[in-house]
């Protein structure tokens, strides 16, 4: 057995062979996840991300960002009176990469919005401060140390706060070796539906998935 770096639990078993990689299930909480063994290296990181052409000025990636920023945006306004509107919440968008597209998007409908990117936005200052979201777009999949990742979330929102993951869920087991997502080298660990659910109830979070492929948590209050 392999310990799960998503929920932590001794359950993870041999999953599926792609040479030169080994990928594990969790039996708690479903995640799939490459043998640690294999992560790559901050380098071979950085290299892949500077190959990324996410284009600021593109309005279809402007559109892909909008399936996460939408929701979000919904939430924060549930319970607020329509003659209170627009009001002003403190998020942050964690993994913003190198043009915080998703953070701008907020910030235009009358948010304040630190990021935080251990490669391009690499100062920890926001990592001290309370937050009422926090955006995790494309991002979840990177994080070789998850369960950590997650802990600090749940350290940093504020009680009623919202996290907001867009990631693509794997729920397709004849499909994963040729799916495109497992193909990207840094894409390391691959959630499902359940696997969100698993670590709501970890936390004691509310979760809903509101679109696809968008998971959508909530602090109590």
């Amino acid at each position: 057995m392999e310990r799960c770096p998503v929920c932590e639990a001794t359950s993870a078993e041999p999953f599926m062979t792609l040479p030169p990689r080994h990928y594990w299930r969790c039996l708690q909480c479903r995640a799939t996840f490459l043998d640690p063994s294999q992560l790559p290296s901050a380098e071979e990181e950085l290299h892949r991300y500077n190959l990324h052409n996410n284009d600021p000025a593109d309005p279809r990636y402007r559109a892909f960002l909008h399936r996460l920023a939408d929701p979000v945006l919904d939430a924060l306004n549930q319970g607020v009176k329509e003659e209170e509107r627009p009001f002003s919440a403190q998020g942050l968008d964690y993994g913003s990469g190198p043009a915080p597209v998703l953070a701008e998007i907020l910030s235009e409908a009358g948010h304040q919005v630190a990021c935080y990117d251990p490669f391009y936005a690499p100062d920890p200052t926001p990592l001290e401060g309370s937050y009422s979201f926090i955006t995790c777009c494309e991002t979840a999949e990177h994080f070789h140390t998850p369960a950590r990742e997650f802990s600090r979330f749940a350290r940093l929102l504020l009680p009623g706060g919202l996290l907001g993951i867009m990631t693509e869920f794997q729920d397709d087991d004849d499909r994963f070796a040729r799916w495109y997502y497992r193909l990207d080298p840094t894409h390391v660990v691959f959630y499902r539906e359940e696997t969100f659910r698993y670590l709501a109830g970890q936390y004691g979070w509310e979760v809903r998935i509101p679109r696809k492929n968008v998971a959508l948590f909530r602090r109590p209050r």
